[in-house]
């Protein structure tokens, strides 16, 4: 089942394109990478998605429904969650306040004071921490939150941008394993990692970007074979 597809979408900032004609679609369950050079137009793509960056041509699509137009907020309310590159958090309040503010528009008290505990349970040092501010977090605890407050929101799909931008060795790998959890526990996932072969190795499938459009799409395995991938971007 489809959950998300993009038809010849078009991305502007100003006169210059950064997104061409790019089509792609995303299965329901399936973990889903875009990977490229700097400036392919991968952080617009997932910025269109969430609708942070408004279309300038095309057609997005999820579950069926058109929301080439829909507002961030609306985006959320059906169900897709951004955590972007960076990790931006809001620095000057607490994890539990950052926390709030990835559930904003649920009104499910229960429901949401259950996903408190599970949050804390995954990420011992969030709950440690939880009412200190935020931007006093190391780099990787930050980004640990950056996710939390994603799934705060409950999402149906949730959209990584270089998840492990930063971090150190040891807290890429841990970062990558709590998404590849995420993808175990239902949630369709859409990636742009800079690390494109563990990127690969995580992914059910692949698209190559360059110059804002596809360039090769295939399975994370295949990609990892191919000699043009290995050339560009896995240093073959």
């Amino acid at each position: 089942m489809r959950v998300l597809t993009l038809s010849n979408l078009q991305c502007n900032y100003g006169k210059v394109a950064a997104v061409r004609s790019l089509s792609l679609e995303v299965h329901k369950g399936e973990l889903v990478s875009l990977i490229g050079a700097n400036g392919a137009g991968k952080t617009t793509t997932l910025r269109a998605i969430s609708g942070i960056v408004r279309a300038a041509g095309g057609r997005i699509e999820f579950e069926g429904a058109d929301i080439t137009r829909a507002s961030p907020r609306r985006v959320l309310e059906l169900g897709i969650a951004h955590c972007p590159e960076g990790r931006r958090v809001f620095p000057y309040m607490s994890v539990r306040e950052n926390l709030e503010m990835g559930c904003f528009l649920r009104s499910d008290r229960a429901s949401i004071a259950s996903d408190f505990e599970r949050i804390f349970e995954r990420f011992p040092v969030l709950a440690e921490r939880r009412e200190q501010a935020a931007g006093t977090l190391s780099g990787g605890e930050q980004q640990m939150l950056a996710i939390s407050r994603a799934l705060m929101s409950r999402p149906k799909l949730v959209l990584f941008d270089e998840p492990s931008l930063g971090l150190a060795p040891n807290i890429v790998e841990r970062t990558f394993e709590i998404i590849r959890q995420i993808r175990a526990e239902g949630v369709t996932v859409v990636m742009v990692e800079q690390n494109a072969a563990a990127a690969l190795e995580l992914s059910d499938r692949a698209y190559v970007m360059e110059q804002g459009a596809v360039a090769l799409t295939g399975t994370g395995e295949s990609l990892l074979h191919d000699p043009h991938v290995q050339r560009a971007y896995l240093g073959g």
